[in-house]
């Protein structure tokens, strides 16, 4: 899957609430009720991961959820990395 350029980029950071860019990844963190709810919310994450054979960095603190999308195959942020934060946007809801 090729990499996107910045304007790909930007344009699609402008549909995608809550999620920012760093370097060649993008993140958000979420804020569940507590601890069980960010375990459950994690683990519909990786059930949508493995689907997408495209694995996030999932980090866990307490109630606290981030993620960090990136395709490290291509080098940087590709389609794969919207298309997915796309789908945790509609779970975490």
């Amino acid at each position: 899957m090729d990499k996107l350029n910045e304007a790909e980029i930007n344009q699609a950071l402008q549909d995608m609430p809550g999620w920012n860019r760093s370097g060649d990844s993008i993140t958000r963190t979420f804020t569940l009720p507590g601890f069980p709810d960010a375990i459950v919310f994690a683990a519909a994450v990786g059930n949508l991961a493995q689907r997408a054979d495209h694995h996030p960095d999932i980090l866990i603190q307490y109630k606290k959820v981030t993620l960090t999308l990136s395709t490290h195959s291509a080098g940087g942020l590709t389609a794969k990395d919207f298309a997915l934060a796309k789908e945790v946007n509609g779970i975490a809801r």
